[in-house]
């Protein structure tokens, strides 16, 4: 689902805020749906902002496995690694869509952060936020089956619990991509996804896949 009216004017106003405060260490990019941004292992680089478009971020484990870390969006940073000094990439990035970006220099990025009051306070909150859904998914992994880890899933992909506003469709429904935040195959994605639907959790739309507050309420009692 598009993002709302607000979001956009609340993500344009960020934008614009990060760019008065990196000046001309800020430059807008665009990337193709299924392009890849850097890859895991690569040299660290350039911090992003997300103006338009989803963007996936992957990591292969060296046994071979891969696995979703997180699905983003509209308003969110990747790729700040380079800011706590790592030498390589920690994980794939790779847009889901057509995207636009901020591409922001690392160096003006730091000299900025202890700077600018207002950019250090967006950025934290990023982190912060993105730190938490990731401790979240965590406990999923280790304690619950896999029907609580598709519901937190879908959930996140409907975005259920931002700030503005729960997005309750799922505009486009990627099996692979719910296998990966899963954890489990594609096969059993599909049969859970049956079975949320005969329970009423979800629904098809025009839109794409309706996610149902109950499904909030299912995974709460979970």
């Amino acid at each position: 689902m598009a993002p709302t009216r607000t979001a956009k004017k609340h993500h344009t106003r960020d934008s614009r805020r990060i760019i008065a405060a990196i000046g001309t260490g800020a430059k807008i990019v665009t990337f193709l749906k299924k392009q890849t941004i850097f890859m895991q292992g690569d040299a660290v680089g350039a911090v992003f902002y997300i103006l338009e478009g989803k963007v996936e971020l992957t990591v292969v484990s060296k046994f071979g496995k891969k696995a979703t870390l997180s699905v983003l969006r509209e308003g969110e940073f990747f790729g700040e690694g380079s800011l706590a000094e790592q030498p390589l990439r920690l994980e794939s990035a790779t847009a889901i869509s057509d995207c636009r970006f901020l591409e922001i220099d690392m160096e003006a990025m730091m000299i900025a952060l202890p700077r600018e009051r207002t950019l250090s306070d967006l950025f934290i909150m990023q982190l912060l936020a993105r730190n938490i859904r990731y401790q979240e998914d965590l406990i999923d992994h280790l304690f619950d089956p896999r029907e609580m880890r598709l519901a937190r899933a879908l959930l996140v992909l409907a975005h259920f619990g931002n700030a503005d506003g729960a997005r309750t469709i799922i505009a486009k429904v990627n099996h692979k991509i719910l296998a990966d935040m899963a954890d489990t195959s594609r096969l059993r994605v599909g049969s859970l996804v049956k079975k949320f639907r005969k329970s009423g959790f979800v629904a098809d739309s025009k839109s794409g896949l309706q996610v149902h507050s109950s499904l909030l309420r299912f995974y709460l009692q979970g």
